[in-house]
């Protein structure tokens, strides 16, 4: 059993910046790939960023490309998504996600 909790959220004006956390507790994140996804008001959760347990390569969708990174520490248990540049568009929920689980989820506004 993993579980996952989200923090970092807020509302920013476009152009700032958050680092979202991501905490696991239960099970150690080693072993797993981490990833995050979010959910905007009325539409499809949808795949932002991973990093990989092996050698933390990482793969970001196409839209937050050059503007987020994702990174872990694996001595903390947390996976960060630093977010920069933000824009109207990111404003959505952001969760983690380790294979079955998923975390509460963080808020993400980013207004005009």
């Amino acid at each position: 059993q993993v579980q996952l909790v989200e923090s970092g959220g807020g509302l920013v004006q476009a152009g700032g910046s958050l680092r979202l956390s991501c905490a696991a507790s239960g099970r150690a994140f080693s072993g797993y790939n981490i990833h995050w996804f979010r959910q905007a008001p009325g539409k499809e959760r949808e795949f932002v960023a991973s990093i990989t347990w092996s050698d933390s390569s990482t793969y970001y969708a196409d839209s937050v490309k050059g503007r987020f990174t994702i990174s872990r520490d694996n001595a903390k248990n947390t996976v960060y998504l630093q977010m920069n540049s933000l824009k109207p568009e990111d404003t959505a929920v952001y969760y983690c996600n380790v294979q079955v689980y998923w975390g509460q989820g963080t808020q993400v506004t980013v207004s005009s």
